[in-house]
């Protein structure tokens, strides 16, 4: 360490290139891919499920390459997708960009435990598929105690999501080498068209793409913890080695199944629907192979997710488009009040998804739809740095528009396959987060709104009021 570098840096900067594409891999991989048979059973056949993956593929990399070129050419932007948002459209979109991300990861924590105990219900059954009273009961206890452990440090919670996430990709690679060995050519032919009921191959597609986007949640994971790498470049590298291989076990995992069961036995396995996939290639065994690696997977997510979820709002309170409370850490270097509030909408939400017919499917999309405002936002601002050519970057403008303009058409090809329901949905949690920015500005002695900032919060209000009217009516069910 030179001896001109300060305590601040000193305390920050400890992650490398490898504990950063651990954090992306670990964020990704967790109880979405092993839900991915039996979604995208219920929704396509083969030929859907390769366009699926071609487009979520190739849209997902755009943005793996916004957030790498981003991260170089403004390197004092730490917390990636909240502070892209701001520095591109204004304050009052920007803390929208944080607290969308943020409550998204908050929900997106909720599936892992539905996952989990519906998981440990094929041999409990008081636990059900993670939505009866007991598994409420237990997924609380286990929510309160991850949060004390992260209380304990970022670096250590780090260490120990880099060896989990190398214990918890055995299985999965297990069970595609397995299902690609023992793959019924009759089967998967006859899996090719999807059925008839599904409709189009455009409706198809469309109803996997929020699958597609909770299983790459996470991809910006190397973003948010750019104020801890030792190495500016070392962020965009993270992202883009942890995407590619992240997307091959994706896209392996649910064609291959297609070639062990007919598609509506898979569309009608319990979650999670790979451990039945492989039992019925293997054997019960198979099953329980499944289930062990699931549930190590899960809880390193939770934990990658609980830390990057705290790590936004904390980001946002040092920038000052937070209330002050959340701008605290302790001597370990966690934000504590940050972490706090992270696991008190982590219970909320547990308690929401109680109410829900189908609660692990209705937490996954609801995550997703959270997450598409925030992605928006950060492609449209490398649109405009790239067309403005701001910004330090020596290379040709032609590449960096190109990427940043496929970008913006995916996810905002992803908000109109989300439909109207989620849309609604997430303006009932938007739209109420305004009193967090109304306290500090508050705080600053500034006016709550500008007059362009009235507008939106306006607009985010009817949407919010259309959602409530629309659950209270029937018109929108959970």
């Amino acid at each position: 360490m030179s001896s001109a570098q300060t305590p601040v840096q000193e305390r920050t900067a400890k992650i490398g290139v490898l504990t950063l594409t651990a954090m992306v891999v670990g964020s990704m991989v967790g109880a979405g891919v092993f839900s991915l048979p039996g979604r995208f059973a219920g929704e396509t056949g083969v030929i859907g499920a390769i366009v699926s993956w071609v487009v979520a593929g190739l849209g997902m990399l755009m943005l793996a390459f916004v957030f790498q070129r981003l991260a170089v050419r403004k390197p004092r932007l730490d917390a990636g997708v909240y502070a892209y948002a701001k520095a591109g459209f204004g304050e009052y979109l920007g803390f929208f960009s944080a607290f969308g991300y943020w409550a998204s990861a908050c929900v997106g924590n909720v599936t892992y435990w539905i996952l989990i105990m519906s998981t440990v219900g094929a041999a409990v059954p008081a636990l059900g598929e993670g939505d009866t009273v007991v598994a409420f009961v237990a997924s609380t206890v286990c929510v309160w105690g991850f949060y004390l452990l992260v209380r304990r440090g970022v670096k250590e919670a780090a260490a120990i999501n880099r060896v989990v996430t190398v214990a918890k990709l055995v299985p999965i690679v297990v069970f595609i080498l397995l299902a690609l060995f023992l793959l019924d050519t009759d089967v998967f032919a006859a899996n090719l068209d999807g059925s008839a009921g599904m409709g189009s191959l455009w409706e198809q597609v469309r109803g996997t793409m929020l699958a597609t986007v909770f299983v790459f949640l996470g991809i910006e994971g190397a973003s948010v913890y750019s104020r801890h790498a030792r190495r500016r470049e070392d962020v965009g590298r993270a992202t883009v080695l942890g995407f590619l291989g992240v997307l091959a076990v994706f896209a392996s995992v649910t064609i291959v199944s297609y070639g062990i069961l007919p598609l509506d036995e898979i569309a009608d396995l319990r979650q999670p629907s790979m451990a039945g996939v492989l039992e019925a290639a293997v054997g019960r065994w198979g099953a329980i192979f499944v289930s062990a690696g699931l549930i190590i997977s899960v809880l390193g997510a939770y934990l990658a997710w609980t830390l990057m979820a705290a790590e936004v709002l904390y980001v946002a309170a040092k920038d000052r488009d937070m209330p002050r409370f959340l701008a605290s850490t302790d001597a370990r270097d966690v934000p504590g009040p940050a972490l706090l509030l992270t696991t008190i909408l982590i219970q909320i939400m547990l308690v929401v998804t109680t109410l829900s017919d189908d609660a692990f499917t209705f937490a996954l999309d609801l995550t997703s739809a959270l997450s598409l405002i925030p992605f928006l936002l950060a492609a449209g601002y490398a649109l405009k740095l790239a067309v403005g050519r701001s910004g330090n970057d020596p290379a040709g403008p032609a590449r960096d528009v190109v990427v940043a303009v496929l970008a913006v058409l995916y996810t905002a090809f992803l908000l109109v396959a989300a439909g109207p329901t989620f849309a609604l949905l997430s303006l009932v949690i938007y739209a109420p987060a305004t009193v967090l920015f109304a306290m500090t500005r508050r705080e600053q002695g500034r006016a709550v709104f500008s007059r362009g900032e009235l507008v939106i919060f306006v607009l985010s209000v009817i949407g919010a009021v259309a959602g409530i009217v629309a659950l209270a009516t029937g018109v929108i069910t959970i």
